[in-house]
This record gives structure tokens, C-alpha cells and sequence, in this order.
């Protein structure tokens, strides 16, 4: 386990019987038993992090998003290739039971997605993590917060992004990032996305989607799905797990039992990235 307090490392590693406890991941790196990494850390560093892994002969999965750059994603798409180990992306979103439900609907031909609306709010004018602790790192609504639904539009259409535009609010003076934002995206099928992001929200934080279709609507929370009517839709035999973050974390494990790439490989999500870079150029125009 490698976490930069020392102190609440030793704690975290005791609860869950860990032997092994650093503050530098490259001690872990040196350790020949480790295979494989899990990176849960600051965006700016989930790059350098993912090819320091890479380059110590460890298979990774790093925590979305990939990179804060296109270059960096490129990078790690490049040397994953190069190495030929398994390198995952935590596009969470992709592993979700509602998502996976609705996802098999669209694979079976029984519903095809006219518009995604969606809308991802947290309350966070001060630098604060889920959790209200201060954070020593600024989050970012495009880097971080948009790149889930990004992914997943492109994921859920089976299409390319063929258009993309982006508003953003104020710049705000102490945490020089915008607080509000708007995207707009439409897929080579047709389809097209609304995504609306704030950090001004005071109400339920999260991302809720709404999958606008031929022959249903559904609202996906999380894990949890319902229909248009907001009636609950059993989800609970989709897959193993009603946990989508366990669910990723499986299917990490079995891509290098299984020696194959993972569903959100860093190759898969790379046109995600490559949308966001585009975007960033908007905004900054």
C-alpha cells in the first residue's frame, strides 16, 4: 500500500492485513512480488504514475481520468502497446450494472439511444474532496468529471463523436478552474448528448443520466436504474456484483489471468481524450 501519510497508511494496511507499506511508489515498483498496480491518485499525476508502472513491468489501472493531457494519454497508450501488459482505464461507467443493462438492450437491437441527457453536480466552491476533507489537489469538471460521460456516450452508441462544443462559467479566483459547464455531443449514429456539470450545485452531488431512446427512457444513478416513470428497474442479476467499482476491478484481474485487453483498455478509451483535448482548445480559444 503507498499513500503519502505515512501514519494512515500503517492504519489502512493493518485494518486489511497489507505486510508492505511505502510513500514512494517506486519502492513498490522495485518489489518483485507486486504484478499488478491500482492507481487512486491526484489527476495530474495518473500519467507519469501509469507509465512509471508500465515501465517497472506492471500491469495498471489507473482511476479516470487516463491523463489531464492528450499527449500524456498518448504516452501511456503508446508504451502499453510497446509492453504488451494489461493497462485499464477506471472508466466506471462501463462496468455500472444499470449501465450494463442498458447496454445489453442496445446490443440485442431492442433500444437505440436518440439523446443521453446528463447532469453531473457537486456543492464544492472550497477545496474539498466527496468526503468534505480538504484536498491537496484541484479537481477539474473536463478532465475528471466530463471524461465518464464521454466515454460512455461513444460507449453506448457504438458511434464515433462527430461534434462537440463547450461553455464554461467563470474562472474561479482561488481554485483557477471554471465552476459550471456545458457540453454538447453528437455520435456518427445520430444521437446526441446534453452534459451539464457544476461544482455550484447545493443538492444531491453525483451524475445522473438520462437515456432518452426508441422504446424506453431510463434514469441510471450510479448503480441503480429506473425507467422514465422513476420506477425501479432489477438490475441485480446483470452481473456478479451490484458494485460497479468491484466490477472494473474484476474485470482487471481476469485481462491478465486471461492475458487479453480489459473493456475501458487504455487504447479503448483514448478517443474519450481525444474529444476532452479538443474541447480544452474550445474553451481556451
Amino acid at each position: 500500500l503507498v499513500s503519502r501519510d505515512l501514519a494512515k497508511t500503517r492504519e489502512t494496511a493493518a485494518k486489511y492485513g497489507i505486510g508492505h507499506v511505502t510513500t514512494e511508489l517506486a519502492e513498490s515498483l522495485a518489489r518483485p512480488e507486486v504484478d499488478a498496480v491500482i492507481l487512486c491518485t491526484p489527476t495530474q499525476m495518473h500519467a507519469e504514475q501509469s507509465l512509471a508502472c508500465l515501465r517497472a513491468g506492471k500491469h495498471v489501472q489507473v482511476e479516470v481520468p487516463l491523463a489531464d493531457s492528450l499527449k500524456q494519454a498518448e504516452e501511456v497508450v503508446t508504451l502499453a502497446r510497446q509492453t504488451g501488459l494489461v493497462a485499464m482505464c477506471g472508466h466506471t461507467r462501463r462496468f455500472n450494472p444499470s449501465h450494463q443493462y442498458v447496454h445489453r438492450k442496445i446490443a440485442a437491437g431492442e433500444f437505440h439511444i436518440q439523446q443521453m441527457d446528463v447532469q453531473t453536480y457537486f456543492f464544492r466552491r472550497t477545496n474539498m474532496n466527496a468526503l468534505g476533507q480538504p484536498r491537496s489537489w484541484t479537481d477539474h469538471l473536463l478532465w475528471h468529471h466530463a471524461a465518464h460521460t464521454i466515454d460512455l456516450f461513444a460507449y453506448q452508441t457504438g458511434g464515433e463523436i462527430v461534434q462537440a462544443h463547450a461553455l464554461q462559467g467563470p474562472i474561479h479566483p482561488t481554485l483557477g478552474i471554471a465552476m459550471d459547464m456545458s457540453i454538447q455531443l453528437k455520435s456518427s449514429t445520430g444521437a446526441i448528448c446534453t452534459l451539464s456539470l457544476s461544482f455550484n450545485n447545493d443538492g444531491p452531488l453525483g451524475t445522473f443520466f438520462r437515456y432518452i431512446g426508441d422504446s424506453a427512457t431510463y434514469i441510471a444513478r450510479y448503480d441503480d436504474l429506473f425507467n422514465g416513470k422513476e420506477e425501479r428497474i432489477d438490475v441485480s442479476k446483470v452481473d456478479v456484483s451490484m458494485n460497479g467499482i468491484e466490477l472494473q476491478d474484476r474485470e482487471f484481474f481476469a485481462a491478465i489471468r486471461d492475458n487479453r485487453e480489459p473493456n475501458a483498455s487504455v487504447a479503448k478509451v483514448l478517443p474519450c481524450y481525444r474529444v476532452l483535448h479538443q474541447l480544452e482548445q474550445q474553451l481556451n480559444a
